[in-house]
């Protein structure tokens, strides 16, 4: 198992962050040219911090709708994005699960042709596709259609658990991967709480990470940290909590 963060688009926060894990997750927002991102800079950053990485595209971007060309035209721009991470040897690619309207049945079927698409696309270039549950968001498919899909397409899947958990909780989380989890490839941690509060250090929130311990313990993937902090002290100790966790020595 390998432990990392989410470092968002900034060179700046991944350089003062990432030092002592093992990957750093790199985002590419909807705005951003790859060729605008400075690839010589971040790779020395890892090289110096001896971490892989990850890349998590981008976050606002649908994956499917009902319009054919729209969909063709989707799957050239991740493909393109995707060709960047292959070049930085980004070991895996995140992907919102999202459709232009995900209560739409007729589009499942489509959005299963997209991710194979995509999967096919990703490891061309040397990379896990990785596909993230979003149900607590408006385009987000839900906990329980996202997996079946997954397992349709045959792609690895990212689990959120803190959105998991916004979206039905403590029982979504244990229900999702006891049906779903070996298709878990990636895990988003962080902690949450009913009111709205996400992406805090483990412990401050409502989470019963013991469920992810009977469903996920020694777990051999990634995990990347997805705590809205530079705080080192509360990144590092997110990180020993989840891998306590993780063995099953909790």
């Amino acid at each position: 198992m390998d432990i990392g963060l989410t470092v968002g688009d900034s060179l700046e926060r991944t350089a003062e962050t990432v030092d002592g894990f093992d990957l750093a997750e790199f985002s590419i927002g909807e705005t951003t040219d790859p060729g605008d991102i400075d690839t010589e800079r971040l790779e020395a950053i890892l090289a110096d911090a001896d971490a892989d990485c990850c890349v998590h595209l981008p976050f606002k971007q649908d994956v499917v709708t009902s319009v054919p060309e729209i969909n063709d035209a989707i799957c050239t721009y991740l493909a393109r994005l995707l060709e960047w991470a292959g070049d930085i040897d980004a070991r895996k690619a995140v992907l919102h699960g999202t459709a232009r309207n995900p209560h739409d049945t007729a589009l499942r079927p489509l959005f299963v042709e997209q991710l194979e698409a995509l999967d096919e696309a990703a490891a061309d270039n040397g990379i896990e596709l990785v596909v993230e549950n979003v149900g607590h968001q408006k385009r987000g498919f839900p906990l329980s259609v996202l997996g079946e899909l997954a397992s349709d397409a045959g792609t690895a899947i990212c689990f959120d658990v803190g959105h998991a958990y916004m979206e039905r909780g403590n029982d979504g989380i244990d229900s999702f991967c006891s049906q779903y989890g070996e298709l878990i490839s990636h895990l988003h941690v962080h902690d949450a709480r009913s009111r709205g509060d996400t992406h805090i250090p483990i412990g401050a929130g409502e989470i019963d990470y013991g469920v992810l311990e009977s469903h996920l313990a020694g777990f051999d993937g990634t995990v990347a940290i997805e705590v809205f902090t530079d705080d080192i002290a509360l990144l590092r100790d997110t990180a020993e909590r989840i891998r306590t966790v993780l063995d099953g020595d909790s």
